[in-house]
């Protein structure tokens, strides 16, 4: 990975630092219901301002196309920050023009301010030049601390890192040196974990990682896929069918590539997705035409916690079952616990991300035994694909 700057090697005593952040948070009732990215970005914050910068932050918050909206207002989050964070927290109504320039020239040194929406500009999904020189004209120095937008070419994630002196924060640092633990310059054997619903939506996440590394275990509806094109019956699972010919490709480069591809030998199934449904299991190749997959069995998971115990370093985006309903968590959960038993042994490194697969370890309430979670969506999948994040670029 290419070398970019960190907060030590910015002198940021006295200065207006722009601090890049994700605070786009769920809400409910005008409240904030999940304080994860919040707590992510207060190390920075924290810092920045221990230092005797001027903090000002910038983010946005859901999708407002351009238009100031009062319910994709950023005033509750900044609200949320400030008793996150126990002092005080400036706000401004806009994030350029006459009150953003008033609230951050008010600023004294260690005081922070939160601007409104981005979005609420044009400008900013625009990635226009005159909007990003609005916002640098706030600011002597440019920290992106935001991984989970840095795959979006936006003013506020990838132009302003060109025109004011910049650096990752503490979050942003995090995340990339996990991920190059993971897969820029991991310790070998390499598992991948892909599981969800759909192939169709991880063509890229495969395709990628073929070549880096040495085993994929495949699950969820994306197994029952790979099952099909090897004619095995799968019954009534969820199955891209038409997407047969596909995972029979997939299926081949990974084996001239010598990367084993690992599918489920057993599973639950039951007739219907539903939390009361009568369950079984049965070895993969005895799925009924009427049945459905909706999670592995026992015999896999033990399959599985075996294969893992010779690897170094594992990598995992998506659940293994239907993990939202309890009876189709088990696998997951399982398989998870063991991952996380090995991270705490010291014997793999871990690196997990995609909302799913939060949502998953969570579940299985291991998320804090993972070497490293990413609460980053679309941007860890990009990075699965082997994409370049424009968030990222521009820091290097």
């Amino acid at each position: 990975m290419a070398a970019y700057q960190t907060l030590d090697d910015l002198d940021v005593e006295g200065q207006r630092v722009l601090v890049r952040a994700d605070l786009n948070v769920p809400m409910a009732g005008g409240r904030v219901t999940d304080l994860t990215r919040l707590e992510r970005v207060v190390p920075t914050l924290r810092e920045l301002a221990d230092r005797n910068a001027r903090v000002v932050v910038l983010s946005h918050f859901g999708r407002p196309k351009g238009e100031r909206r009062a319910d994709m207002s950023l005033r509750p989050v900044a609200e949320a920050l400030a008793e996150l964070m126990g002092e005080d927290i400036a706000f401004a109504e806009d994030c350029i023009g006459q009150q953003a320039e008033a609230v951050v020239n008010g600023l004294a040194s260690s005081e922070i301010a939160v601007l409104e929406n981005v979005r609420f500009h044009p400008g900013e999904e625009e990635n226009d030049a005159t909007f990003a020189r609005d916002l640098a004209d706030l600011g002597d120095l440019y920290v992106n601390d935001a991984f989970s937008a840095a795959h979006r070419a936006h003013a506020s994630t990838e132009h302003l890192a060109h025109l004011l002196p910049n650096a990752a924060g503490r979050s942003m640092q995090a995340e990339l040196e996990a991920l190059e633990r993971a897969l820029g310059n991991p310790e070998h054997p390499v598992a991948a974990v892909i599981g969800g619903a759909k192939v169709s939506s991880k063509l890229d996440v495969l395709g990628h990682l073929i070549g880096k590394v040495d085993m994929i275990v495949i699950g969820g509806g994306m197994a029952n896929t790979f099952l099909h094109a090897k004619g095995v019956e799968v019954g009534e699972s969820l199955c891209e069918k038409d997407l047969a010919d596909t995972a029979r490709s997939i299926l081949a480069k990974a084996e001239s590539a010598k990367c084993e591809i690992v599918l489920p030998i057993d599973a639950v199934i039951a007739a219907a997705f539903d939390a009361d449904a009568e369950t079984s299991t049965c070895n993969i190749d005895a799925v009924s035409r009427s049945a459905m997959i909706l999670d592995i069995g026992p015999a896999t998971v033990a399959d599985l916690e075996s294969r893992f115990k010779s690897c170094k370093t594992i990598v995992w985006n998506g659940p293994l079952g239907a993990f939202e309903l309890a009876p189709f968590a088990v696998g997951t959960k399982r398989v998870a616990a063991a991952v996380a038993d090995l991270t705490s042994a010291g014997k793999v490194v871990s690196v997990a991300g995609g909302g799913d697969t939060v949502a998953a370890l969570n579940v299985a309430a291991v998320a804090d035994r993972f070497s490293y979670v990413s609460t980053a969506g679309g941007a860890f999948l990009e990075w699965l694909e082997g994409k370049t994040l424009p968030g990222v670029k521009a820091l290097q």
